[in-house]
C-alpha cells in the first residue's frame, strides 16, 4: 500500500487530527430518523455512558489542552482574579445557626478552606465541631456535603454526601457525641432526610440508577438493616419526580410529586410514622398546588385552579379536599403571582411577584388587615426563610446587586427589621456602585425587565457589557449579590440581567410564554433586549458579552445562530444544546420528568418546534463570536457529550476566526468542582477569556 495512503487511513481513524493546533473530533455519521425526518450526528460517538471509552477520553484532554494553550498566550487574568476573589474572604465566616431544641447547629468556613465545618452549640456545652468535609476532599478529588439532619432529640444527625458530583448522595450517621458514624449508609438518595416524631425512623427518596429520577419513598428504622427499608411510595409515571419536605410544625411529612403542569401531595402524620401516605388532593391535569399546615386539621392550600397565579384557600375537612368548596383567603390576582405561603401565629405570609419583583405581603387573618414590607433597592432578590422563621418573627433572605447575603427578622407586632446576619465581603464598597432597573419592548410589543449595575464615574456608552440570562422552568433571575462579578465592574465592565420569558418573573404567564411551543420567545427577548440596552447607549456594541448555564447554555447557542454577530464572547456552562436527540433518548438521566418543560419529540409537532431552536442542529456556516464552554464528565443533569459534541460542530462550521474553547472539568459535576477556592478557579478563567476579548478590540 502507498505510504501515503496510508497515513491518511491512520489520520482518519484516529481519535482527533489537529489543523492550525485546533483539535478535530473524528465523523462517524449516524443516521437519527423521527417521523421520516433524517438527521446526521457526526460525532454522536463522543457519548460513552460508562465513561471509560480511551478516543473519548483523550479527545477531551485535547480539547483541555488547546483550552490551556490558548490562555498561556493572553494576559495571565485568571491568577489576578483569584487573588481579588480570595482578599473579598473574611478571615472567618459563621453561619446563621440552625435551632434544634436545645441545640444550635452552624458552619464556619476559613478564608483558605474549601468546604464549610459543620458545629453545633448548647447552652450547657461549649462549641464542638462534628464534621470537617475538608479532610476527606483531601483523599479524593470530589467530596461536598449537602445536608445535616439533627433528630429531634439531637442524639444522632443524618449527614448526605456526594463523592463524584452525580448529585446522587450517600445518606450516613453521625453520632455527636463521640464524632464517629454508625450503622450502615443509604446509597442513590436525593440527599434529604427527614425524622419521625419518635426519631425512631427516617424517611428519604432514592434514584433511578439509570434515569437518575427520584422516584421511590422508603421507610428506615433507625439501627437496622437497610435491605430491611420499607418502600412505602413508588412513582411510575416517568413525567413525575418526588420530593420530601416537612410542615414547619414539624408534624407532617409531605411526599411531593411533581410534574410541569400538575402535581400531588402526599402527606404522613409524622407522630405515626408507620402510618400509609395519604393523598391530599389528587393530581389532576393543569392543576398545581402546595400546602402549609395551620394546627389541627386545617390546612392553608396554595391552588392554580382557575387561577393561573395562585391562590390561597383553606381546608378544614380530611374527608372533602375539593378546592372549589373550600373557603378562599386570597383572591386570585392578574398581576400578582403568589410563590409561596407560610402562617406566623395570626399573620398570613406570602411571598409574591409583581411587575417582575418579588415581595413580601403579611396579611392579619384577623382584621384582614394586609401590608408589604418596603425594601429600597432598585432590584433585589428576597425569600422567606422557612427554617428560622417561628410563631412571634418572620425571617427572610434577602440581597441585591449592591447588598450582600443577609437574613433579617422581622417582628411582626412591631413591624420591624433587624438584621440578624450578612455575609461579610471584604473591600466591597457599595457606594462606588449604581444599579438600574427598566423595561425595554420586544418585537412583539412585551416589556422585557432588565437590570444593570456598573461602577459610577465609568463612560457607559463605551464599555464593555456582560448580559446574563436564563429563562426556562419558571425560574426566577432575581437582582442577588454577585460577589465573582466586582472585579469586573472595577475593570469598567457593565452587568446586566434580562429576564426573559420562560422564567417566572412576571408571573405565570410568562412562563408559559415561553415553554413547549413558545420557546423562541426566550431567544428574541434575549437579543431584542440585548440591542435595545446598546441603543440607550449603554454598553459597547463592540464588546458585548453573554453568560448562561444550563438551560440558559441552550439560550447562549439559540442566540447566537439567530445574530451570531451581535455578540463578541460567549461563555457557557454545562450547556444543554442538543436538544432533540437527548428528549428523544428516554434512557437519558432527567429526560422524561421534562417533556412539560421542551416537548416529546416523539409527537411529531414537538419535534419540529424543538428543531428550530435546537442549538446543536442549528449550527450553520456563520461568523460566530469566541465561545467559552464548560463542562464536567461526571454531570447527571446535563451530559458531557451534548457540549462535547457542540464544540465540535461549532468549530467546524465556523467561518471566523474567533477561538471556540472548550474546558471538560473530568472529575465534577454540574456545579463543577467543590469548594470554595475551586470555584475561584473556574469563574476566574470564565472571566480571564472575555476580559482578554476585551482588549482585542
Amino acid at each position: 500500500m502507498n505510504k501515503f495512503l496510508t497515513l491518511i487511513i491512520l489520520l482518519n481513524i484516529s481519535c482527533t487530527t489537529m489543523i492550525d493546533n485546533k483539535p478535530e473530533a473524528k465523523k462517524i455519521p449516524k443516521i437519527l430518523n423521527n417521523h421520516n425526518d433524517e438527521r446526521i450526528d457526526n460525532y454522536y460517538w463522543l457519548r460513552d455512558d460508562s465513561r471509560t471509552d480511551e478516543d473519548v477520553i483523550n479527545y477531551l484532554k485535547e480539547e483541555n489542552a488547546y483550552k490551556e494553550n490558548w490562555f498561556k498566550s493572553k494576559k495571565p487574568y485568571k491568577d489576578e482574579l483569584i487573588e481579588i476573589y480570595k482578599k473579598q474572604l473574611p478571615k472567618e465566616e459563621v453561619s446563621y445557626p440552625l435551632i434544634n431544641d436545645k441545640y444550635k447547629y452552624f458552619t464556619k468556613i476559613n478564608n483558605n478552606e474549601e468546604l464549610k465545618r459543620i458545629y453545633r452549640s448548647s447552652n450547657n456545652k461549649k462549641e464542638e465541631l462534628l464534621f470537617d468535609p475538608n479532610i476527606k476532599l483531601k483523599t479524593q478529588e470530589y467530596y461536598d456535603v449537602k445536608g445535616v439532619y439533627p433528630s429531634n432529640d439531637n442524639t444522632l444527625l443524618v449527614l448526605s454526601e456526594d463523592n463524584n458530583g452525580r448529585r446522587t448522595y450517600t445518606l450516613k450517621f453521625l453520632d455527636p457525641n463521640n464524632k464517629e458514624f454508625v450503622y450502615e449508609s443509604i446509597e442513590r438518595t436525593t440527599g434529604n432526610a427527614i425524622w419521625s416524631t419518635d426519631n425512631l425512623y427516617i424517611f428519604y427518596i432514592k434514584k433511578d440508577p439509570t434515569t437518575l429520577i427520584a422516584n421511590a419513598v422508603y421507610r428506615h428504622q433507625i439501627g437496622s438493616s437497610v435491605l430491611e427499608d420499607e418502600l412505602i411510595y413508588k412513582e411510575e409515571d416517568e413525567s413525575f419526580e418526588l420530593s420530601l419536605s416537612r410542615s414547619r410544625d414539624k408534624n407532617y411529612l409531605y411526599i411531593n410529586i411533581d410534574a410541569t403542569d400538575n402535581n400531588e401531595i402526599r402527606t404522613i402524620d409524622l407522630n405515626n410514622p408507620l402510618s400509609s401516605p395519604k393523598v391530599f388532593i389528587n393530581r389532576e391535569l393543569n392543576h398545581l398546588y402546595y400546602i402549609e399546615h395551620a394546627g389541627n386539621n386545617v390546612f392553608l392550600v396554595l391552588s392554580n385552579k382557575n387561577a393561573p397565579n395562585f391562590k390561597i384557600l383553606k381546608s378544614i375537612s380530611e374527608t372533602n379536599r375539593d378546592v372549589q368548596s373550600m373557603e378562599t383567603i386570597v383572591e386570585h390576582s392578574s398581576d400578582t403571582f403568589i410563590n409561596n405561603i407560610l402562617l406566623v401565629n395570626t399573620t398570613l405570609v406570602q411571598e409574591v411577584r409583581f411587575n417582575g419583583l418579588p415581595e413580601i405581603y403579611l396579611l392579619n387573618m384577623v382584621s384582614r388587615e394586609t401590608n408589604k414590607i418596603q425594601f429600597s433597592d432598585n432590584a433585589y432578590d428576597v425569600s422567606i426563610n422557612n427554617t428560622h422563621s417561628n410563631n412571634k418573627s418572620l425571617f427572610y433572605n434577602y440581597s441585591s446587586l449592591l447588598n450582600p447575603e443577609s437574613i433579617v427578622e422581622f417582628n411582626i407586632d412591631k413591624a420591624e427589621s433587624n438584621l440578624v446576619w450578612s455575609k461579610e465581603i471584604n473591600n466591597f464598597d457599595k457606594n462606588k456602585y449604581e444599579d438600574n432597573r427598566f423595561f425595554i419592548t420586544a418585537r412583539d410589543g412585551e416589556q422585557i425587565p432588565v437590570v444593570t449595575i456598573a461602577k459610577k464615574g465609568i463612560d457607559l456608552k463605551n464599555a464593555p457589557i456582560l448580559f446574563y440570562g436564563y429563562g426556562s422552568y419558571g425560574i426566577n433571575i432575581d437582582a442577588s449579590f454577585r460577589q465573582s462579578i466586582i472585579p469586573l465592574l472595577n475593570k469598567g465592565f457593565i452587568f446586566s440581567i434580562i429576564n426573559i420569558r420562560g422564567g417566572g418573573e412576571m408571573g405565570r404567564r410568562w412562563y408559559e410564554m415561553g415553554r413547549m411551543k413558545n420557546k423562541m420567545n426566550t431567544f428574541y427577548d434575549f437579543n431584542d433586549a440585548v440591542k435595545a440596552v446598546l441603543k440607550k447607549e449603554i454598553g459597547d456594541p463592540a464588546n458585548v458579552f453573554a453568560r448562561g448555564g444550563s438551560a440558559g447554555g441552550l439560550l447562549m447557542g439559540a442566540i447566537i445562530n439567530l445574530e451570531p454577530e451581535l455578540y463578541k464572547g460567549i461563555l457557557s456552562g454545562v450547556p444543554f444544546v442538543d436538544v432533540v436527540t437527548t428528549m428523544s433518548d428516554p434512557s437519558i438521566p432527567l429526560t422524561t420528568f421534562e417533556y412539560g418543560e421542551w416537548g416529546n419529540p416523539a409527537i411529531k409537532s414537538e419535534y419540529e418546534y424543538m428543531l428550530k431552536y435546537s442549538p446543536y442542529d442549528n449550527i450553520d456556516y456563520k461568523n460566530y463570536p469566541a465561545v467559552f464552554i464548560t463542562s464536567s464528565l461526571y454531570d447527571s443533569q446535563v451530559q458531557y457529550f451534548e457540549p462535547a459534541k457542540y464544540i465540535a460542530k461549532l468549530r467546524d462550521f465556523n467561518l471566523s476566526e474567533n477561538p471556540i474553547l472548550m474546558d471538560m472539568n473530568l472529575i465534577g459535576g454540574h456545579g463543577g468542582m467543590s469548594g470554595q477556592i475551586n470555584q475561584f478557579n473556574e469563574i476566574a478563567e470564565e472571566f480571564s477569556f472575555i476580559l482578554n476579548l476585551s482588549e482585542s478590540n
